[in-house]
């Protein structure tokens, strides 16, 4: 730092020094002996003057820089350094005094994120090969019953199960389901996720849990409420004109005199509340079934006569849509199921197929089997439109359709149905194909 002033001065006060030295040693010289002992103690105050004025200026330097380096922005700069000699080192200060303040409020920001969070959330940090907890959230506080420490030997004596998982794997990433006992209650099931991360000269490792059965909570919630805002649709779309029209007849009939005109209104409203409330029947309807779907009577079934008895009933449909249909199942293998059921899971698939391909030229649909991992795969698919992914996840859901004359409940109805049987029906689609499979354990 170019501090002129400070080296002005010093230059002033050293060279009044070497002045009244060689005017000491000229007095010496002219034996003024007691004059020379006078000029001397001038020169000695100088000398300790200019001492304290150095040090002074240094000790500042080095109390200001110690306070960097420990981050400790507390005290506030005099204003008498704020100019001349610290401008520099004032202007420096000032500027990590920001940046640890904006570095204190980023921290204080990720601290609140992770600490509402619905996710068990432990950072360590590495310390001379070492690990130490660097941050733990609230949610793993809470949830585990344990103090926020900072050791991890300590959390060791509280969540030995979960420890003795990481540390066999050498603090490594990994993903899996693991189980812990929380105090004195019965074992609980969370899926883990660790990572590994460097910053610098720092190793820190993360560590994610969540409580399966919270995330089966939260989706099972989430299904409710979307299902009761489309139910909440549905009703409201039939009971305002239903309401509007009851009014309207009200006033017709208050009437003294009703007109032609006032008959034909009775009976076009009439119609309408008929034809919603026909509507509403068949909503409630199809609500029933999804929410009572009886208990499969499963049967040994072949199934080869499985679809043989499907395609019967769908031929005479996929010949006058001029649909090619490319059979491939050939297995000869039986298996326990509600043939009822099953027959009705495939000519929904089947149906959803010829709808997909409304709009193609080239009309193919694909039906196969196969076996893997003692589970049965059955594959229904076809070069339709596909679905888009604005509405991929919502396929399976309540009510939920795309087309005018839908219901919206095939799909939900046929997942509920395979998975009664123990197994799961899922989709995979892509610009050529799309394809819904069905699998039975």
């Amino acid at each position: 730092m170019k501090n002129w002033k400070f080296y002005n001065a010093l230059f002033v006060r050293v060279l009044f020094v070497m002045i009244l030295f060689f005017f000491c040693m000229f007095l010496v010289y002219k034996t003024l002996y007691y004059n020379s002992i006078l000029v001397g103690f001038f020169v000695f105050l100088m000398i300790a003057e200019m001492y304290f004025y150095v040090k002074n200026q240094l000790q500042f330097y080095d109390r200001t820089l110690l306070s960097i380096l420990r981050k400790d922005f507390s005290t506030n700069f005099p204003e008498e350094h704020k100019k001349d000699n610290f401008k520099s080192l004032y202007l420096l200060y000032e500027t990590l005094k920001v940046q640890q303040q904006e570095q204190t409020s980023k921290e204080m920001i990720y601290r609140s994120l992770l600490n509402n969070i619905d996710t068990a959330a432990l950072i360590l940090e590495k310390e001379n090969e070492e690990w130490n907890i660097f941050l733990m959230n609230d949610c793993f506080s809470q949830l585990f019953k344990v103090p926020k420490i900072s050791h991890w030997k300590y959390l060791q004596n509280y969540l030995p199960s979960l420890c003795n998982e990481i540390e066999k794997t050498d603090f490594s990433e990994l993903k899996l389901a693991i189980s812990i006992k929380i105090e004195e209650q019965d074992l609980q099931t969370f899926m883990l996720q660790t990572s590994r991360t460097q910053t610098y000269n720092k190793e820190y490792f993360i560590i994610l849990l969540d409580s399966i059965q919270r995330v089966i909570e939260k989706k099972e919630k989430e299904a409710w409420i979307n299902l009761m805002k489309i139910i909440s649709h549905e009703l409201m779309n039939s009971l305002t004109p239903i309401r509007a029209l009851s009014q309207n007849l009200l006033q017709i009939v208050d009437q003294e005199e009703l007109e032609d005109d006032d008959f034909e209104d009775i009976k076009s409203s009439i119609s309408t509340i008929i034809n919603r409330s026909d509507h509403l029947q068949v909503f409630v309807e199809n609500y029933r079934k999804l929410a009572m779907l009886p208990t499969p009577t499963k049967q040994m079934t072949p199934i080869n006569e499985l679809f043989e008895d499907c395609l019967r009933i769908m031929s005479p449909i996929l010949r006058a849509e001029n649909i090619e249909l490319i059979n491939d199942i050939h297995s000869s293998r039986s298996i326990m199921m509600d043939k009822n059921q099953m027959e009705q899971v495939i000519i929904n698939l089947i149906t959803n197929s010829i709808y997909a391909l409304k709009e193609k030229q080239e009309k193919k649909m694909y039906v196969s089997s196969y076996t893997e991992n003692n589970r049965f795969f059955i594959t229904i698919s076809d070069n339709g439109k596909g679905i888009d992914p604005d509405i991929q996840d919502k396929v399976f859901l309540p009510f939920f359709t795309t087309r005018k004359d839908g219901a919206g409940i095939g799909l939900t109805l046929s997942r509920n149905i395979i998975e009664a049987h123990g197994g799961y029906l899922s989709y995979q689609t892509d610009e050529d194909k799309t394809s819904f499979v069905i699998c039975l354990i």
